[in-house]
């Protein structure tokens, strides 16, 4: 597949004075469109990451995420779901529906914990281990093919700014409160 490369703003949108004649205003609309641009790429980013990883790895990027974290040496007690869900930055109700797709699977199981037996956490069962030795293996492959065209020191600005960005998106706090959407009545 031929890559298509990032064009730049159109003249157009640059150049483009802004109504009231400040020139501030078409800094900032030129601004507008980057960061959308930046936004888009990242959500397409993801999209096509999902895609590829099913198509050529055949589980999911959450899947893929919970087996990695699952199989540190260091939790082999296992992790509670919580503490798995905010180190994965995904809700608990996902996670569920991931856990017991692998659950059923035989890869991941839920036990009770050796130090409070109210709770939980899940763990990666031995069939899950064989599973991720043989994944981890073909997600190297993966990494090297996909940054195949970046040079050591694109990848590390890369991981430092999106690094960067998601140290910064908890922080937004739009000052008009969002508008809450209206339900439609469907008919029956």
């Amino acid at each position: 597949m031929a890559k298509r490369a990032v064009t730049p703003l159109k003249q157009s949108e640059e150049a483009t004075p802004a109504p009231s004649g400040n020139p501030q205003a078409n800094t900032d609309r030129v601004a507008d469109h980057l960061n959308n641009r930046i936004f888009f790429r990242l959500f397409q980013v993801a999209n096509t990451l999902q895609r590829q990883a099913v198509k050529e790895l055949g589980v999911t990027t959450v899947q893929w995420a919970v087996l990695g974290a699952l199989s540190d040496p260091r939790p082999t007690y296992g992790m509670a779901v919580g503490t798995l869900a905010d180190f994965l930055v995904v809700s608990r109700q996902n996670l569920n529906g991931v856990l017991k797709r692998l659950e059923r699977d035989g890869l991941v199981e839920r036990v009770t914990d050796k130090e409070d037996k109210r709770a939980r956490v899940v763990k990666l069962t031995p069939e899950g281990f064989v599973f991720w030795t043989e994944l981890r293996q073909r997600v190297f492959q993966f990494y090297d093919q996909a940054v195949s065209s970046f040079r050591f020191d694109d990848r590390v600005a890369l991981a430092h700014y999106l690094n960067e960005l998601q140290r910064q998106l908890p922080q937004v706090r739009l000052e008009t409160p969002r508008r809450a959407r209206r339900k439609v009545k469907r008919r029956p």
